[in-house]
């Protein structure tokens, strides 16, 4: 094992050092629970510290380890879990007061998939109230701060998840994705966030917010870790290839906007250019364009969105953050018409990826198309727009994994991979075979 924090371990160095007895369950356990305690008052990413129980849960991973019993690449591993994906006995509350004493009275099937292979829960991370909007600081707990920088947001709603992982804190974590909620805090904080196939993953056990857009997926330091809690959640397994060869679409014109920050383009270019250097074959492709489909996806979310809460919204109004009930309210405004409008639009946009897909194996787009802004935008206590390139995956059902791209004004940026359906594996090996060739998921932010 490496002279270092265990939790500073990949998944698969900790598993090596697990089975080759220079590490325990509970020392790595103990370990991240003791960094918890050391960096999280500067990042406030964790709302629950499972601690009796996360120990617990490594004694026995341990025991099973000694007696033979291996349950796979993430036996004896600890990871975390949003705040609105239940485990049962903890207070998982949706980050917002109307739900304060709410108590999981069972556990979803994503998390029970990571303990029946040995994962350790070890605790919840917040979450943008109702996995809406942020930051509010109206809600029930305050956002998470950006470990690059605190003057910045982590991004949302997934954004205990991403801050966890980014500041060290724990190496995987669970969180969730309706228009981008993994992928645009995995980008603002450097670290690797997949939203897989849609439905995948049973979302049975959490909080419905758009139930035709919304999906589970890992937030995790590195693709492989990242792909090891994939094939955990869904029963398969991880085996990294290269790339050589691979036939790859660049939707370069869905960055070229005048919202895109001015080094976005160069990276994105950078980045295909290492991907060819990888192996691949890249091709700049014409998509639909961008505007409408953004438009479409977002009455979706906000239709049903008010439909799956407007009830709680109108019970008692004031137990809603601010930022939230704006959001929530909003879906009132979408009328059936538009609705019928916007649904109708999928199956066009879905043929179009497919189409991609039936020439190329995968297509690479910006995951957001500027860094994470600050706290300071946000001082109205209103929604503030960003630049997302997410919710047309969410609309088609394609699965996209979000890689550190490299850096804006010191905040990280991502590199969208996307993939057609039930395509994980290739784009995983594509986003491997790119952080293989950088290094921008060894650099470490300065919280931590």
């Amino acid at each position: 094992m490496p002279a270092t924090n265990p939790c500073d371990l990949s998944i698969a160095e900790a598993g090596a050092a697990l089975r080759g007895g220079s590490l325990t369950s509970v020392a790595l356990t103990r370990a991240h629970i003791d960094r918890i305690a050391s960096r999280d008052a500067k990042v406030g990413a964790f709302t629950h510290v499972a601690e009796a129980e996360a120990l617990a849960a490594a004694e026995s991973a341990d025991n099973e380890l000694t007696e033979g019993r291996d349950r796979g690449p993430l036996h004896g591993i600890p990871f975390a879990i949003k705040d609105i994906i239940d485990v049962v006995g903890w207070p998982i509350r949706w980050g917002s007061r109307a739900q304060a004493g709410r108590i999981a009275t069972e556990s979803a099937p994503a998390v029970t998939a990571l303990l029946n292979a040995g994962a350790v829960p070890l605790g919840a991370v917040a979450t943008y109230e109702m996995a809406t909007v942020g930051p509010d600081t109206t809600a029930l707990t305050r956002p998470p701060l950006n470990p690059w920088n605190p003057a910045y947001i982590t991004g949302g709603s997934s954004s205990g998840s991403a801050a966890a992982v980014a500041a060290g804190l724990v190496r995987l974590a669970l969180g969730t994705d309706t228009g981008g909620s993994v992928r645009s805090p995995a980008a603002y904080c450097g670290v690797v966030g997949l939203k897989p196939t849609y439905e995948a993953i049973s979302r049975k056990g959490v909080m419905p917010l758009s139930p035709s857009l919304d999906c589970v997926g890992p937030l995790a330091r590195s693709v492989w870790d990242a792909a090891l809690a994939f094939a955990a959640l869904t029963g398969g397994v991880w085996q990294a290839s290269g790339i050589d060869g691979l036939s790859l679409a660049y939707g370069r014109g869905w960055a070229e906007d005048a919202s895109a920050h001015p080094v976005l383009l160069p990276l994105l270019d950078d980045a295909a250019s290492v991907l060819s250097l990888c192996g691949a074959r890249v091709t700049l492709t014409d998509l639909p364009d961008y505007a409408p489909i953004e438009a479409a996806g977002s009455d979706i979310l906000l239709s049903e969105g008010w439909a799956a809460h407007g009830a709680t919204v109108e019970a008692d109004p004031g137990a809603i953050g601010d930022m939230a009930r704006a959001s929530l309210r909003s879906g009132q405004g979408v009328t059936g018409e538009r609705l019928a409008g916007a649904r109708a639009s999928v199956a066009p946009l879905t043929e179009a990826l497919d189409a991609v897909f039936a020439r190329h194996a995968a297509l690479i787009l910006p995951t957001t198309l500027a860094p994470a802004p600050p706290f300071s935008a946000f001082a109205a206590g209103e929604p503030v727009w960003t630049a997302m390139r997410t919710i047309p995956l969410n609309m088609t059902g394609h699965p996209a994994v979000s890689v550190p791209m490299g850096f804006a004004n010191g905040l990280p940026l991502g590199l969208q991979i996307v993939g057609p359906k039930g395509g994980e594996d290739t784009i995983l090996r594509i986003g491997a075979a790119f952080e293989a060739a950088t290094d921008h998921s060894v650099l470490q932010p300065p919280l931590t």
